[in-house]
């Protein structure tokens, strides 16, 4: 909103629309998309296994009082964890709920404290699949449900509102990424 950058890759669509309402960016176009899963101890002492509905897994964790470890980062992962806990009802608040910690960490580094304390977390299909060989103590307890959905879109900076902003250079970059050859390179990877 500064303008600080000419292009932003990101993955938190309410925000990314709230961003071109207030004319701070143009042109979104969908680039990719995986999903959020949650994961958490294999002992599973909130019985998330059990359940298919992520708004019932938190709810369950909040109310057997597991260890949660939240981004708190505001990032797209850490504003999807907080639409889940809104959709359960359950509004944690790390001061007083002694279970919910929040890391103010990336999530490599809150998947590998997750490890460490035996706690439940929100992850993206991708990190997780990269990590989990090393996080030995946590398993993947809910996927599937449609909230997890996790759309990445590129949005230009807004020319008209940031003369010195790139757009010809960020629209080479978005147009590059949802060609058809960006689009393999992505697949591949």
């Amino acid at each position: 909103e500064r303008g600080d950058a000419d292009v932003l890759l990101v993955h938190s669509r309410a925000a990314e629309d709230t961003f071109i309402e207030k004319g701070f960016g143009v042109n979104r176009m969908d680039v990719m998309y995986n999903f959020y899963v949650i994961v958490g101890p294999k002992e599973d002492p909130a019985k998330v296994k059990a359940l298919t509905n992520a708004a019932e897994g938190f709810k369950a964790i909040a109310d057997s009082k597991s260890t949660f470890l939240s981004r708190a980062d505001k990032s797209g992962t850490n504003t999807k964890e907080l639409a889940i806990w809104k959709k359960a009802a359950v509004t944690p608040v790390a001061a007083n709920d002694k279970w919910y910690l929040e890391t103010g960490k990336g999530m490599g580094d809150t998947l590998t404290m997750a490890n460490e304390m035996k706690g439940y977390t929100l992850t993206d299909s991708g990190t997780w699949g990269t990590m989990k060989d090393k996080l030995t103590n946590l398993e993947l307890v809910l996927q599937g449900d449609s909230i997890l959905f996790n759309p990445y879109g590129v949005i230009a900076v807004n020319p008209a509102k940031y003369p010195n902003a790139n757009y010809q250079a960020a629209m080479a970059f978005a147009t590059y990424i949802t060609s058809t050859e960006g689009q393999q390179l992505i697949k591949e990877y």
